[in-house]
């Protein structure tokens, strides 16, 4: 059960900071007019993929 618990904690973790990085994206793009760096965008893409495995692992 424990497990559980901090298995569901770490998702948690991943989605506040992926949701905080695109955001921090997204004002870029829309206020600053500032298109992201192809490196940024690979990391978030590589956060996801994390975020995925840890889902998806029993």
């Amino acid at each position: 059960m424990n497990d559980i618990k901090q298995k569901k904690e770490n998702v948690k973790m991943h989605l506040k900071d992926l949701r905080q990085n695109l955001k921090k994206m997204h004002l870029e793009v829309t206020e600053e007019l500032i298109l992201p760096q192809p490196d940024d965008v690979k990391k978030l893409m590589n956060k996801m993929d994390q975020l995925l495995k840890l889902i998806e692992t029993k």
